[in-house]
């Protein structure tokens, strides 16, 4: 186990997912974010069932630095509730692993 994390956001167009990416990036909160384009969503939202059109933002950073990056998708997100989720790494490359941990400082 790590304390290197991922954090799984989405965001309702590319430009949205393009500036938060950059900002987490940008502001040292994200070593790397990758943007799924086009994912279909289908969930429960104010007692209906609605499907929209989504990118999913695949942010890798450590623990330490999670809440930050809680708070600046809040700052820069449209949605009333975006989600965020956290994954912790079980593992991965040594090298890889100190990229993240360098990039975040």
């Amino acid at each position: 186990m790590t304390d290197k994390v991922l954090v799984l956001t989405t965001a309702g167009n590319e430009m949205e997912a393009q500036k938060i990416a950059h900002e987490l990036v940008e502001r040292r909160l994200a070593a790397c974010v990758n943007i799924v384009p086009r994912i279909q969503s289908v969930y429960r939202w104010e007692g209906k069932v609605e499907t929209a059109e989504e990118y999913l933002l695949v942010i890798k950073t450590t623990k330490a630095r999670s809440v930050e990056v809680q708070g600046a998708i809040r700052e820069l997100h449209s949605y009333a509730l975006p989600e965020y989720v956290v994954i912790s790494m079980e593992g991965g490359s040594a090298e890889y692993l100190k990229w993240i941990e360098d990039s975040v400082r």
